[in-house]
């Protein structure tokens, strides 16, 4: 896949969407074909970390004791103490938003035994617990700066349950260029992942929130070359 495809697809996006008054995130789709999500090594679960910002902000929550205490609060959104975690055991419900509104959750190693006894329920059945993959596992002598900055740059693209993989990779309001650059490092994080590589992905498609799928065509090079060979 070329940037310039991605780029023409982007514009057409555009000139098919209708304006709406509030910005419109830009979605990745990838469908997939050949798979047996049965079979471990047919799954995908990728952490990426993107060469453009999303758009948009990402929310983080840390889970540490006291010796990150004072650097994740300047840092992160929501930050909750070792202390705390028996209150937060007790109410499951304040567990549920503290999961539906947060995108990361980053813990200290030293803790992660009571997170996962305190969180794991909630935060597991949303994808949502802290992750050695991503990163979000950290010993506590930790500079947490590049970790959140990194983070506000990471989608996770997963299988699930289904033959396709989906992410919000950039706003309508970006540059065109870097929506295309976050497009392309998604693809190519993806395609080694995948047993036959091109040969499993179906198609690959963006949408705005409100728009229909616009398909990107890969075949677009191929068919040029065709005719000038």
């Amino acid at each position: 896949m070329e940037k310039q495809q991605v780029l023409n697809t982007l514009k057409l996006l555009k000139e098919k969407s209708i304006k709406k008054n509030f910005t419109q995130s830009v979605d990745l789709l990838i469908n997939l074909r050949g798979l047996d999500l049965k079979k471990p090594d047919h799954k995908v679960d990728s952490y990426v970390p993107l060469p453009h910002s999303l758009g948009k902000k990402i929310k983080l929550c840390a889970l540490v004791d006291e010796q990150l205490n004072a650097q994740a609060k300047k840092l992160f959104d929501t930050v909750i103490l070792k202390s705390e975690f028996d209150k937060w055991k007790k109410d499951p419900k304040a567990q549920k938003k503290l999961a539906e509104t947060h995108d990361y959750f980053v813990a200290q190693a030293e803790v992660m035994v009571p997170v996962a006894a305190t969180f794991g329920k909630i935060l597991g059945a949303r994808g949502k617990m802290p992750s050695p993959k991503a990163g979000c596992v950290i010993p506590g002598a930790t500079n947490l700066e590049p970790i959140v900055t990194r983070l506000q740059n990471t989608i996770r693209l997963q299988t699930k349950n289904e033959l396709s993989l989906k992410a919000t990779i950039g706003t309508e309001k970006m540059d065109d260029s870097e929506i295309a650059d976050n497009v392309l490092a998604a693809y190519n994080n993806v395609l080694p992942k995948l047993p036959q590589e091109k040969n499993n992905v179906r198609y690959v498609a963006l949408k705005l929130t409100m728009s229909p799928l616009v398909k990107i065509n890969t075949e677009e090079k191929s068919e040029k070359k065709k005719k000038h060979g």
